[in-house]
C-alpha cells in the first residue's frame, strides 16, 4: 500500500519526462492528475488508519541488503500519515499555482513529481539507512529547482541549501552508525535501533544525539543552523517555497521525533537545552522577520520563529506539548504554504517583493486583500486557525514543565503580531489603490482550499487529535509523561 504511494510521484514524473508534446498546459494537466491522485491515495490510506490500533501500520519489509540488516520497510503511525496528507495537498497547491508555467515547464513539474516521492518516502520509512537514502534523495530536485529555474542569485543559493543540509546530514550518517553498532540484530531496523540505543550509556547517546540534532536541526532549520533558509526561500520559484517551508522543514522536526524515540535518556538529559534553543530561535525569527521589507524574506524569518515552537514542544517530552509539536508542524505548514502562495503571485504582478511598493489592495485586488490577511492573521495564532489549537498545546506543555518561562513564546508571538498587522496594514486597509490584477480563479481555488483547511483545523481538530494521539501517547510514555 505505502510502496504506491511512494513510487505514484515517479510514474507520474516519467510520464512528464516522456511525454511528446511541447505545450506547457498539458504537462500542467498531467502533472496534476499524478499530484490529485497522490492525494486521494493518502486521503484512502487515512480512512484505513485505526488510531487505537497498533503503533506501526501498513508495515511491509523487504530485504534490501540482508548481510547489511537494510531493509526496505515502510509503515506509517499517526505522526507520519499527518505528514503525508500534508505533503500530498501541498503539492497539489504547488502544480496547481504552476498553471502559467512556460519556461523549463517539462523540468519544473518532473522535479516537483521526484521530490513528492522522495518526501514521502522520509516519512513512511520504518529503515534508517532507507530513511537516510530518501533523506538525501530530497536534496538533488531541490537543488535542481533553485539553480535552474529560480531568482537572480539562484546558483549560490542552490549551493548552500546544498552545502548546509549535505553537511548536517554527515553528522546524521556517523550517528546511524554507531547506533548500528549497538543494535542487537546489527541491522538498521528502527524499532532494532532503538533497542540498541536504550541500552547505551548517557555520555554515548548525548553525542549520537548531537548528531541526529545538527542533521535535523539543520532541515528545521533552528538558530544557528538556519543560515541556508532565507537565500534559498527568496531564490526558489515560489510553488517550490510551498514545498519548501510547507513540508521540507517539517521533515527535521519528524526527524527529531524519531530520534527521541531511539534516545530517550539522551532527550531528558538535554531538555532543558533543547527549551533554550528553541527559545531563541522564537525571538530571532520573530526579530528578523519585524525587521524585513522583502515580503519573501519576511516569511522565511518567520518560519525560524514558528519551528522554534515546535522544538518547544518536543522539548516538553510530554503529552501536551509533544501533541502541539506535531499540530504546529501541520498548522505552519498550511500557513506558510498560503503566505508565499500570495507573496509569490503578487511578486509575478509587480516584479517586486519590497514592502514600501505596495498599496492598499481593497480596492483593486479584493481577493488578495483578504487571503493575504487571513494567512497573516493565522500565523499568528488567531483563535479559529489551525495555529491557535497548536501555540496552545504548546504552552500549556511548556508551562507544566518550565513554568513561567514559557512567557517568551507570548513575547515571540507579540513580535509575530508586530510584523504582521504592519503588513496587512500596508496591504489590507484603506488608502491610496494599487494597479493590480486581482487572483484568476484558479489561484483563488488553491488559496481557498488552504485557507479552509486551516479553519478547519482551528474550529474542528478533533480527526488530527485523534490520528496523532497514540503516537503522541506512546512516545510520552518513554519519558512518563
Amino acid at each position: 500500500m505505502l510502496k504506491a504511494l511512494i513510487f505514484l510521484p515517479v510514474a507520474g514524473a516519467l510520464v512528464v519526462a516522456v511525454f511528446p508534446v511541447r505545450r506547457a498546459l498539458l504537462l500542467w494537466q498531467i502533472a496534476m492528475f499524478f499530484a490529485l491522485a497522490a492525494l486521494g491515495y493518502s486521503l484512502w490510506l487515512a480512512t484505513h488508519f485505526d488510531p487505537a490500533g497498533p503503533a506501526i501500520q501498513m508495515f511491509e519489509s523487504r530485504a534490501w541488503n540482508a548481510r547489511l540488516g537494510s531493509y526496505f520497510a515502510l509503515g506509517v503511525d499517526g505522526i507520519s500519515l499527518a505528514m503525508l496528507l500534508l505533503t500530498a495537498l501541498l503539492t497539489l497547491i504547488a502544480v496547481l499555482v504552476s498553471r502559467r508555467m512556460e519556461a523549463g515547464a517539462r523540468l519544473y513539474f518532473t522535479l516537483v513529481l521526484l521530490l513528492e516521492s522522495a518526501i514521502f518516502g522520509v516519512f513512511t520509512a520504518r529503515d534508517w539507512s532507507l530513511f537516510y537514502v530518501f533523506w538525501e534523495a530530497t536534496l538533488l530536485p531541490l537543488f535542481f529547482l533553485i539553480d535552474r529555474l529560480g531568482g537572480p542569485n539562484r546558483q549560490r543559493a542552490a549551493l548552500n541549501f546544498f552545502l548546509y543540509t549535505l553537511g548536517g546530514s554527515v553528522f546524521m550518517l556517523v550517528a546511524l552508525l554507531f547506533l548500528y553498532d549497538a543494535a542487537p540484530g546489527h541491522s538498521f531496523a528502527m524499532a532494532d535501533m532503538a533497542e540498541g540505543g536504550r541500552s547505551l550509556p548517557l555520555q554515548t547517546q548525548l553525542l549520537i544525539f548531537a548528531g541526529f540534532f545538527i542533521g535535523f536541526g539543520v532541515k528545521m532549520p533552528v538558530f544557528p543552523l538556519h543560515g541556508w533558509l532565507p537565500l534559498a526561500h527568496v531564490e526558489a520559484p515560489s510553488p517550490v517555497s510551498i514545498l519548501l517551508s510547507g513540508v521540507l522543514l517539517k521533515m527535521g522536526a519528524y526527524g527529531l521525533i524519531r530520534a527521541a524515540e531511539t534516545l530517550p535518556a539522551a532527550l531528558l538529559a538535554a531538555q532543558d537545552w533543547l527549551a533554550l534553543i528553541a527559545f531563541i530561535s522564537l525571538l530571532y525569527g520573530g526579530i528578523l522577520a519585524w525587521r524585513q521589507q522583502d515580503l519573501k524574506a519576511m516569511v522565511a524569518y518567520s518560519s525560524i520563529s514558528h519551528m522554534g515552537i515546535v522544538l518547544l514542544g518536543i522539548a516538553t517530552l510530554n503529552v501536551t506539548g509533544l501533541t502541539g509539536a506535531v499540530m504546529q508542524m501541520v498548522a505552519h505548514g498550511l500557513t506558510a504554504g498560503l503566505l508565499f502562495l500570495i507573496v509569490g503571485l503578487l511578486y509575478q504582478r509587480t516584479h517586486s517583493r519590497d514592502l514600501a511598493d505596495y498599496s492598499s489592495l481593497l480596492g483593486k485586488a479584493p481577493r488578495f486583500a483578504f487571503f493575504a490577511a487571513f494567512a497573516l492573521l493565522a500565523a499568528i495564532g488567531l483563535p479559529g486557525s489551525a495555529g491557535f489549537i497548536a501555540e496552545l498545546h504548546a504552552l500549556v506543555g511548556g508551562f507544566g514543565r518550565w513554568g513561567g518561562w514559557i512567557l517568551i513564546v507570548c513575547l515571540g508571538m507579540l513580535i509575530a503580531a508586530a510584523y504582521s498587522l504592519r503588513v496587512i496594514g500596508r496591504l489590507c486597509l484603506p488608502g491610496a489603490p494599487m494597479q493590480l490584477a486581482d487572483m484568476t480563479r484558479t489561484e483563488s481555488a488553491a488559496a481557498a482550499l488552504l485557507a479552509l483547511s486551516i479553519l478547519t483545523l482551528g474550529l474542528w481538530p478533533t480527526p488530527l487529535l485523534d490520528l496523532v494521539a497514540g503516537s503522541v501517547g506512546q512516545l510520552a510514555r518513554l519519558f512518563g509523561g
